[in-house]
């Protein structure tokens, strides 16, 4: 049944938030777990960049849809920073 799966609290790292972001001068929104959206601000922060500027960014290499760009634009940053990082051990 449904009440199997509690709703995701407020600190749930998998919870969905949808945000808003400013992309090629329009407004969208995009849904993403809290985890992507802390990945994405610190890569952003990290390159100097505003979330919506990485946002644009991903959007202008993108070839399927918004959300799962920005999911795997994050997990090949973080396996670089793993090659990096194991590169130094």
């Amino acid at each position: 049944s449904r009440n199997d799966n509690p709703v995701p609290s407020e600190n749930d790292p998998t919870r969905l938030r949808k945000r808003s972001v400013l992309v090629a001068g329009h407004r969208t929104s995009v849904s993403l777990e809290d985890a992507f959206w802390d990945v994405l601000k610190d890569i952003a922060a990290r390159r100097g960049l505003s979330l919506n500027q990485l946002v644009a960014e991903v959007d202008e290499g993108r070839t399927g849809n918004l959300s799962s760009a920005l999911r795997v634009y994050a997990l090949g940053e973080l396996r670089i920073r793993v090659r990096v990082e194991d590169s130094f051990l």
